[in-house]
């Protein structure tokens, strides 16, 4: 029998355990990041960010502020609770970069260019921006070519604000495809574009670990949410709390681990107390892996 001595027992040992414990913060730090959207938590402003920090959420999404004494208040807010203002939900439905009218286009880059610098002072790396909007008069070839033109001259401000531009795919009658997705996004040619890819939104016509596998590493945020129905499934459907619906999320985990997927997955439901906050944190770690 060969014999370890004391000391060389507990040096082997001790390596063990350092060697899983470095192993265990590689693997924490390897995977996506918890986030949770601002207007979904109950209370004040700083009751917000230590409830968020509380139910262990990394990351929050602000709403999109353009004041800027406000927005150095929400990063000081979530500086003292540790937690950090990553993305700004800007939208982009009111003034769409695809209109036609000439007016409507210059309040939507106006409006974008003042989220831009509302999002850096909270200290964001990225806002979500709506492209384009397709309807009975504003023709899908269009819209892709107005809203690409509008966003283009808006890369500068992105450049200068250093926030980038998160395209999301949304229920807009516009990107339909993860191939069209795709090819918008690389059409820009700019480090400054890319994507805010949303679980929930494509199940009513897509699966989304296709669109997570074809959009790769275009994708830098997520926005997650659970939808009953889809594709095989029928009319209709339902957006429900995570887990309950159709997605199949453990397929989904596969195809983030497999684009190396790091970054934020912000939750995007309803609001509630802090119970509820606390339930979805629970059900956001199973998703990711982490429970």
């Amino acid at each position: 029998m060969l014999e370890i001595g004391r000391r060389e027992l507990l040096t082997t040992a001790g390596g063990t355990l350092v060697a899983a414990t470095v192993g265990a913060k590689e693997a924490q730090s390897a995977r996506p990041k918890k986030s949770i959207l601002y207007d979904m938590l109950p209370g004040a402003m700083a009751d917000r960010f230590m409830l968020a920090k509380d139910a262990g959420f990394e990351g929050i999404e602000a709403p999109p502020l353009t004041n800027i004494g406000e927005c150095e208040k929400m990063r000081a807010a979530a500086e003292r609770a540790s937690v950090s203002i990553h993305s700004v939900i800007f939208g982009g439905w009111g003034a769409p970069l695809s209109s036609a009218e000439p007016e409507v286009i210059e309040r939507g880059m106006a409006s974008v260019r003042a989220g831009l610098k509302g999002a850096a002072a909270m200290g964001c790396d990225g806002l979500l921006l709506v492209p384009a909007v397709v309807n009975a008069k504003v023709r899908y070839a269009d819209a892709w070519k107005r809203s690409h033109a509008n966003i283009r001259k808006l890369i500068p401000a992105a450049q200068e604000a250093k926030v980038r531009i998160d395209i999301e795919e949304v229920w807009n009658n516009f990107l339909l495809s993860p191939l069209e997705f795709a090819k918008y996004v690389d059409d820009f040619k700019s480090p400054w574009v890319h994507a805010y890819f949303d679980v929930g939104n494509v199940v009513r016509f897509g699966w989304p670990q296709d669109w997570i596998r074809t959009l790769g590493r275009r994708i830098r945020k997520v926005h997650i949410k659970d939808f009953k129905g889809g594709p095989g499934l029928g009319t209709g459907g339902e957006w429900v709390n995570i887990l309950d619906g159709s997605i199949d999320w453990q397929e989904v985990r596969k195809a983030f681990e497999e684009i190396g997927f790091t970054g934020y997955m912000t939750l995007e439901l309803g609001g509630g107390n802090a119970e509820y906050i606390r339930d979805l944190s629970r059900r956001l770690d199973k998703i990711i892996g982490a429970a």
